[in-house]
């Protein structure tokens, strides 16, 4: 008996033994795979005000990309990050790409012929992309440059014509320049017209704007945002084009009135021998793409991704060049709304989908996107170079400016119908009821979802609307409505996890042009002069959110709150009748607009 007990004890100790032994084991393991700590999953105003006071603090100068404060701004996203238990991607959680953060003019820019010798920025300018080289040959006049085998549209400059080692005078624009739906828009654009150039050998290429497409005939300024070519690229005057053209007794005003009525290629020698130059200087730096991910649990669905981000730089101390509505002040653009107020949803959107990651069929990638205030760069950068398969890509979420909700609780939502049942997916998301959801249907828009919807990929856009601090040193913490920024992260959150636990993915829809309306930038001098309300709060009519000074509206009487209901006559009910309607109008035309102020109608005259 004695021998019994005893070899039970043996058991029983043995078999506790085992047992704390794989407790231990468990214990370690556990630990090991969750090496972070989240005290507070659920999304906060706190926490986001916490975010929002660091990102928008004056000791990052305003985020501006390649900075040594973007660098700081880089390791304190992927420490938070980490700290969330997310899978740093790319090099530890940061996809390097170069940007252009300054560009000027060097010494050697020249344009010399006959007995005339040019004058930087008054006879000619070099354009932001030209390659840096000289150049002396003869000039042939080449149109518009135009190279296009479509079946209902052919027009080929080049045919029957040696331009090899040659200089071409080429027309800015197109014969359409008026029209938003010419096939020729896609034809258009300067640098595509000198690709072609320098693909059929020429030597460089002189472009002329004609007086339909700029009648001041003002020379282009450098930008940053366009890679070079390889050969050298000015503007001319059209004096300057007129003086190489003499020998021919041709002109460009009547050159231009030609092409536009007949429609077909006018191209010839003008036996004007130039010599020309040109030096562009950059100033590079590197900046970055944060990026993270929450591997799915689905076996089957694991493969294909949610992808949710913003934008974390801005611009800077502000100044000439960078964006901001006061380029003669220097001061910190903290962009607390544009775009901290998105950075931190990010965040605590990311935090609480880790604390609940078990419930993740597929997984989700976070992002926030470097030089988006410099055209889209770093989303542009990152759909070119994924880290994973873009085709796996499902739904991308991009959150910009998502901290001044109104109280009218109006939720901006582009892209809604990038998406066979978008629309109607976002009316059913939990919370939708808080807000008052203006869906537009398109897919390209301002902000980095444009570079996600260009490959094919339903895209979701939250914006609660513009404001008069925006791009100005106003965009201050005091400013954002955190409990609104946490109902918009509520939803947010909602519709990720709807979107990574559907049983079926999202099928993509064409809504909307992919690439960004050259037309309107061309034509951006007919315009009223408002930020108009994007948002769609007033029913039949488009309010002016403000007015800017000195600007058409403004010279005509607007006021901030106006609400347009026509113009010449004819009814204005949204945004889009708004577009359309300006879209007809020329530069120089009087205008009347009609207006609702303080529900009385006003009727103004507005010269454009």
């Amino acid at each position: 008996m004695l021998t019994i007990l005893k070899t039970n004890i043996h058991t029983t100790l043995k078999t506790i033994r085992y047992s704390l032994f794989v407790l231990l084991i468990s214990t370690l393991f556990f630990c090991s795979c969750t090496r972070y700590k989240i005290d507070q999953p659920e999304i906060t105003s706190g926490e986001l005000k916490e975010a929002i006071g660091f990102l928008a603090s004056d000791s990052l100068k305003g985020r501006y990309p390649g900075t040594p404060e973007d660098k700081i701004l880089s390791d304190w996203l992927t420490g938070k990050f980490r700290e969330m238990g997310i899978e740093l991607m790319a090099d530890e959680g940061k996809q390097y790409f170069e940007i252009v953060t300054d560009i000027k003019t060097g010494d050697n820019n020249s344009l010399k012929f006959k007995d005339f010798e040019g004058e930087l920025d008054r006879d000619f300018a070099p354009f932001s992309f030209s390659g840096n080289g000289i150049a002396e040959a003869e000039v042939l006049f080449m149109g518009y440059g135009f190279e296009i085998d479509e079946d209902d549209l052919a027009w080929n400059d080049y045919s029957g014509i040696d331009v090899t080692d040659k200089w071409l005078i080429i027309l800015r624009g197109d014969p359409e320049i008026d029209s938003l739906d010419s096939p020729f828009i896609r034809y258009s654009e300067e640098r595509d017209k000198v690709m072609l150039a320098g693909d059929h050998g020429a030597a460089g290429v002189l472009f002329v704007s004609g007086v339909k497409f700029d009648r001041k005939d003002k020379l282009v300024d450098l930008e940053t945002q366009k890679a070079s070519v390889d050969i050298p690229v000015l503007h001319i005057t059209r004096n300057v084009a007129d003086d190489i053209l003499k020998g021919q007794e041709r002109n460009i005003e009547d050159l231009e009135k030609k092409l536009n009525k007949q429609r077909s290629p006018e191209v010839f020698k003008t036996g004007t021998i130039v010599k020309g130059s040109s030096e562009v200087l950059q100033d590079k730096s590197k900046t970055r793409n944060i990026i993270g991910m929450i591997k799915g649990n689905d076996p089957d669905l694991a493969d294909e991704y949610i992808l949710i981000g913003g934008h974390h730089d801005h611009l800077g101390m502000g100044g000439p060049n960078t964006g901001s509505r006061k380029p003669d002040t220097t001061a910190v653009h903290n962009g607390a709304d544009d775009n901290a107020s998105g950075i931190a949803a990010v965040l605590e959107i990311a935090e609480k989908l880790s604390y609940n990651r078990d419930l993740l069929r597929r997984s989700v990638i976070f992002i926030t996107f470097g030089a988006e205030e410099m055209g889209l760069l770093g989303s542009k950068y990152f759909v070119n170079n994924p880290v994973v398969p873009v085709e796996k890509i499902s739904a991308m979420i991009n959150i910009d400016m998502v901290g001044r909700l109104s109280n009218e609780n109006s939720l901006l939502i582009g892209g809604a119908a990038t998406s066979v049942s978008g629309a109607e997916l976002l009316d059913n998301i939990t919370g939708s009821k808080n807000f008052n959801l203006a869906k537009s249907p398109e897919g390209y828009g301002p902000s980095d979802h444009a570079s996600f919807y260009g490959k094919d990929i339903p895209v979701f856009f939250f914006s609660t609307g513009p404001h008069l601090d925006y791009h100005t040193p106003e965009d201050d913490i005091e400013q954002i409505n955190f409990e609104g920024l946490k109902s918009v992260s509520d939803y947010i959150y909602y519709l990720t996890l709807e979107l990574a636990n559907r049983d079926s993915s999202l099928v993509f829809q064409e809504a909307g042009p992919k690439t960004s309306q050259q037309r309107m930038r061309r034509r951006k001098g007919v315009t009223l002069g408002i930020m108009p309300d994007y948002a769609g709060q007033v029913k039949n009519g488009l309010r002016a959110d403000f007015v800017l000074n000195d600007r058409p509206a403004d010279k005509g009487g607007m006021e901030n709150g106006d609400i347009i209901i026509a113009i010449n006559g004819k009814a204005v009910k949204n945004i889009y009748d708004y577009m359309y309607r300006l879209e007809k109008l020329k530069q120089g035309q009087t205008i009347t607009v009609e207006v609702m102020r303080n529900n009385e109608k006003k009727v103004l005259l507005i010269q454009l």
